[in-house]
This record gives structure tokens, sequence and C-alpha cells, in this order.
């Protein structure tokens, strides 16, 4: 009986070895994902995250708003805002790239309304008399 005794408490030392073993193993495994989570919380910093939509009457002939700039930027401020100016007979597009919330190129009152408004995550002012999706229309996320 001592016999069995000794080998039961071998094998109850043994096991409690290896669990030790697995449990620093898992210790070091959180610890690490820890660490990595804290200088990127599990988000690519340069998706696009933050967004804003300015529409205006860019020209005099036309009205509705029909026009638009449109922010499209990452958690560093780099990306994208793109313009539309829509006439009766002809409509023009630019792009133009955005780095660390400033323009590569001059941009408009409107772009630089739009890329502010997408930094900030808040709706520019709407006029009285536009709907929800109106000048200033927002979608910051």
């Amino acid at each position: 009986m001592a016999l069995f005794g000794v080998v039961v408490a071998v094998a109850g030392t043994g096991v409690a070895m290896a669990a030790r073993k697995q449990a620093a193993r898992a210790i070091a495994e959180c610890a690490s994902l820890a660490r990595s989570s804290v200088r990127s919380p599990g988000v690519d910093p340069r998706a696009v995250r933050d967004m804003a939509i300015v529409r205006y009457d860019a020209l005099e002939e036309m009205s509705g708003q029909l026009s638009f700039s449109v922010a499209l930027l990452n958690a560093l401020g780099d990306g994208v805002v793109m313009t539309s100016i829509n006439g009766r007979s002809e409509t023009r597009t630019y792009a133009k790239v955005i780095v660390a919330g400033h323009g590569a190129q001059e941009l408009s009152p409107e772009e630089e309304q739009a890329v502010r408004s997408a930094r900030l995550g808040q709706r520019p002012p709407s006029p009285a008399g536009t709907g929800r999706h109106g000048v200033g229309a927002s979608l910051a996320s």
C-alpha cells in the first residue's frame, strides 16, 4: 500500500509540473497579446475610419446641393478628399491627397470643412432648412 501511495504522489507531482508549465505558457501568451494590443488596439491605423461629406451649390446655375466634397481618412489623418462639381451640362471630379490632416494640394473651403469634420468626427453646422442629408451631412465612425 505504501508503494501505491508513493506512485500516486510521483504521478501527481508530474501532473502538477506539467500543468504549471502550461499555465506559465498561457500567462506569457496573454501578456504578449496585452502588450501588442496596447500598441495597436486591434485596428489597422491605415484603415479608413473617419469620413465626412459636405454638400453645397458650387455653381449659381444649379441648386439642390448636387456638388459635394467627401473626406476619407485613416487614424493618422491620411487619406483622400474627393470633390464633385455638378453643372447642367457637365460634372467635374477632383481627388486630392491628405497627409496628417492637411492637403498635399491647396484645398477649397468645402474640402477643408470635409477634412476637418472627418478628423473631429463631428457634423459641420447645417444651414437652416436643410434636412438630415443636406449641407454638412457627416458620416463619422
